[in-house]
């Protein structure tokens, strides 16, 4: 069954470590939301991508190892060094949850491009497939944001896929540089208004509209960042409901 709107979970949250390995991983509890978006199925199917990160291995397998033992089939879609399904379009509506990793959402958007999906998503989207991430996996379903993909110092995505034609900004309380330039952005409007999450929290979206914030630890909170009428960018807290 898919969601019943077109859905979007869009996060600065995703794995737990086990504490083994740096991809020894378990599912927080915003993989758990994001099978309930998609109606709740007895055997969801999960396809991860990871190209962000050009396809790690090591990633993907921990993304294996982390439901290894559970009713979720995973999948996987890597592009490198060539697609690892011959049909992406196909392989990509079969899905309940789409699931896209963390790391240069810039060169995400690029080799997106090249292999004809950021026209697929759009149609997996409207289909009721959720599509959810975290970090370059939030940026990249909306208009732009801050991201270090061209380096430590961070600098604006503007070419988002624009699915929500809003920004997004992600490790608003982690990073030092995200949250200064995230609010000059748009406040000068590079950026349209948009909204934020600290690490551990999550954003909801029902077709382009937030319809609630979430987050997996005590005091991770969203923000509505948007320019006001002096030309300053005006922060708003978002408080979220907090995920067992």
């Amino acid at each position: 069954m898919p969601a019943t709107a077109p859905t979007i979970l869009a996060t600065s949250m995703g794995f737990a470590s086990r504490g083994r390995g740096p991809a020894d991983w378990s599912p927080g509890p915003v993989f758990d939301l994001a099978f309930e978006l998609a109606g709740a199925p007895d055997r969801p199917r999960l396809c991860y991508l990871g190209t962000a990160t050009g396809d790690d291995p090591a990633r993907v397998a921990g993304v294996y190892g982390a439901f290894a033992g559970s009713d979720v089939r995973v999948s996987h879609l890597s592009l490198f060094p060539m697609p690892a399904v011959g049909d992406l379009r196909a392989h990509l509506l079969a899905q309940d949850v789409v699931w896209v990793g963390g790391g240069s959402v810039a060169n995400l958007l690029a080799v997106w491009r090249v292999h004809g999906l950021d026209e697929v998503f759009r149609e997996v989207w409207e289909a009721g497939v959720v599509l959810a991430g975290v970090s370059a996996g939030s940026l990249c379903w909306h208009v732009g944001g801050t991201t270090d993909s061209f380096g430590p110092d961070l600098r604006p995505v503007t070419n988002g896929l624009g699915l929500i034609p809003t920004s997004n900004g992600v490790h608003h309380d982690s990073e030092e540089q995200r949250r200064p330039l995230y609010h000059r952005l748009v406040a000068d409007g590079t950026l349209p208004a948009g909204h934020a999450t600290d690490d551990g929290a999550g954003l909801v979206y029902r077709g382009t509209e937030l319809v609630e914030a979430v987050a997996d630890r005590p005091g991770a909170a969203a923000y509505r960042v948007e320019r006001g009428p002096d030309g300053t960018a005006i922060e708003t807290r978002v408080e979220p409901r907090r995920l067992r």
